[in-house]
Formats: structure tokens, sequence, C-alpha cells
């Protein structure tokens, strides 16, 4: 009978032990999870959407890919309404095509990112294939603008993080939206203002258009930047917006990919 209990003390504490063990780990483990979090993020280049602040400004950015009518009334309506900061992400064949608006746009001040070469869904294609097109397009943005751009939106908004891996490698930030004005398939004036502003938030990315198939977002544009600013939102270009460099006490926050959401066809942008 003693040595029933004596066997039964020695179980229990071995249990005891163990016990204590996983208790000491799920401590450990819950002590550091942020520094687990951090060390994912840095090894997963991410798509940024939006920044976290509680300051009202915001990026204004627009795509174009092609068409030559659209373009410089959208510039001139930014420089009329003294919106000095926004961000044009421009395709290299258009850009190719139309190096006087690229020049209007620089002269003007605002900062151009690639918009890619091919407009397709880059997720679709190699590796190879991927960088061929990123370099091609960066080549070309640079002897067009005289300078190597370093933001990227990936045409159709369609990346995976392969996509993104590559992108990051080849020194590009990989720049996507929070508000999209939906502009391209051309709702209504009326629609695209209330989307927009709507939904623009502190620290928002706003997706919209330049290209010929935008119909309306030059119309929609003045109304946009005024309600905007009877909100008591200012205007950064992206990089400014995501490195705080003029927005003091803004923090980029950068998030994995999102399931794809409706982004502009190819034949819409």
């Amino acid at each position: 009978m003693n040595v029933f209990y004596v066997l039964n003390g020695k179980k229990l504490k071995h249990y005891f032990i163990m016990l204590l063990a996983a208790v000491f780990t799920v401590g450990v483990v819950y002590a550091e999870r942020g520094n687990i979090t951090v060390f994912q993020q840095e090894e997963s280049p991410a798509a940024i959407y939006n920044v976290d602040t509680d300051r009202k400004v915001l990026a204004l950015t627009f795509d174009i890919s092609w068409g030559d009518t659209r373009a410089e009334p959208i510039i001139e309506t930014l420089q009329q309404k003294g919106v000095k900061k926004a961000t044009f992400f421009l395709s290299a064949p258009w850009s190719e095509a139309h190096p006087e608006i690229v020049k209007k746009i620089q002269d003007a001040g605002y900062e151009i990112g690639s918009h890619g070469h091919k407009h397709d869904n880059y997720s679709q294609m190699s590796d190879e294939e991927i960088r061929k097109q990123l370099r091609t397009a960066h080549q070309i943005l640079t002897k067009v603008t005289g300078q190597p751009p370093k933001l990227l939106r990936l045409p159709n908004g369609d990346f995976d993080k392969r996509v993104l891996r590559i992108a990051d490698e080849m020194g590009y930030k990989t720049i996507q939206w929070d508000t999209d004005s939906k502009d391209w398939t051309n709702p209504g004036v009326e629609r695209i203002i209330s989307t927009v502003v709507s939904r623009a938030h502190p620290g928002d990315i706003v997706l919209l258009h330049a290209s010929d198939s935008a119909k309306q977002t030059g119309e929609a544009l003045p109304a946009i930047i005024d309600e905007l600013r009877a909100k008591g939102y200012s205007f950064a270009s992206v990089t400014e917006l995501i490195s705080g460099t003029d927005v003091k006490g803004n923090k980029a926050q950068e998030q994995q990919p999102a399931p794809k959401t409706t982004a502009p066809a190819p034949s819409n942008t």
C-alpha cells in the first residue's frame, strides 16, 4: 500500500513539472508575440493601402495607361485648385508615347510612379516575365522622366506574394488604395464624388484615373477637392504619406494582400 502512494507521488510531481513547463512556454510565446509578428511582416513584402494616422491628410492618385485627352485637364484642375501634391502612376508605353504630358506632370511638381509595362495580371506570369515587365517599365520611365521610379502600382491592382517579393527585390514599394472611386466605370459625376468623399479617411490612398476611358473624373475632381477640404483634409504625395517626411507623426501601415478586389480591367484603365 505504501509503495502505491509513493508511485503516485512521483507521477504527480512529474505531471506538475510538465504543467509548469507548458505554462512557461505559453508565457514566452505570449510575451514575444509582437516580435514574432514584426519578424513575419519584415520577411514578407506587403502592399501599402493607407497609413495609420489621426491627421486629416490623404493622397490622390491617378493611373494612366492610354489616351491623351483626359490627363491635361486633370493636371490643370489640380493646379487651379492649389493641390500641390498628388501621385500619377504611368504605364511605360503610354509615357513613351506622350512625353510632353509626362513633362507637364513633372513641371507641376507631381510625383510619378510605375504602372508597369504590359497591362496584364502579373500574378499569372512567370517570375522571369514579371521581372522583364518591371525592368522594361523602369528603363522607359527613367529615360522619359530622368528619374528612376520607386513606387509601383500593378496593372488592375493584381498581385500575389510572389509578385510582391519580386517588386521588393527590385526596390519598389507596391502601392494599392483604400478608397476606389470606381471612376473607370463612368457611374456618373455625382456618384464618383459621393464615393470618394464618403469613404475618404485620414491616411487614405484614393484611386482615380486619368486615362481617356475615365470620362467623368475631370468633372468630378473639383467637387472632390472642395468637399474634402471642407472636411479639413489636406493632400500629400504617396511618398510623403508613407514616409512621414512632410506629414509628421504618420507611420506607414503595410498590409498583406487581401482577396482580390474589383479593380480596373485592362480596357478601362
